[in-house]
């Protein structure tokens, strides 16, 4: 939940408002208890984005003609991903995702369990080859993070450089020994 955490963040800064048109937040019950012990945030409301309940499809992404073009679940569970991979749109947050995939929008799911057993592996083969971007949270190491934070960090600017968005990220390079 560190990284959704850090990804909500990243996304209020001034770098990335001027390129969102509108934001949702769906979250299930599931993960709400968990967001809340993870991180401490007690309320919902502290993100300051509008949040949706997982039972409701009376929402604007949960129509092919919606004007929504990407999609992220961070962190996606092994069952969402399952759920998503079978085309099971029982709540929100797989309608949405279908509705991602059928019409060929960005969806992306940020993977966050190992090890992997064969049917993840073939859920994400599913969803890949349906149009959707597998982004396990695997951080990198080569800028030499020194906080959980900047740990953290690298996978959510892998996110939002996956998702399209003009950022400014610590970049891989070849140095000279």
């Amino acid at each position: 939940m560190v990284y959704a955490q850090r990804f909500l963040k990243r996304l209020k800064t001034e770098e990335l408002q001027s390129q969102i048109s509108e934001t949702a937040l769906v979250i299930s019950e599931n993960a709400e208890k968990i967001f809340k012990s993870e991180t401490k945030t007690s309320k919902l409301s502290e993100l300051k984005f509008p949040v949706y309940k997982n039972n409701n499809f009376y929402v604007p992404f949960a129509s092919g003609s919606s004007a929504f073009d990407i999609m992220v679940i961070i962190p996606c569970s092994m069952g969402t991903l399952g759920r998503i991979a079978a085309g099971v749109s029982e709540n929100l947050i797989g309608r949405a995702a279908d509705v991602m995939l059928k019409e060929h929008k960005k969806l992306i799911l940020v993977t966050r369990e190992m090890p992997l057993n064969l049917i993840h592996i073939n859920n994400m083969k599913t969803v890949t080859e349906a149009g959707g971007i597998i982004c396990p949270a695997s951080p990198a190491f080569y800028n030499n993070p020194e906080t959980v934070e900047d740990i953290t960090d690298t996978v959510v600017e892998r996110v939002l450089d996956l998702a399209g968005f003009d950022i400014t990220a610590t970049r891989w390079k070849i140095t000279d020994n």
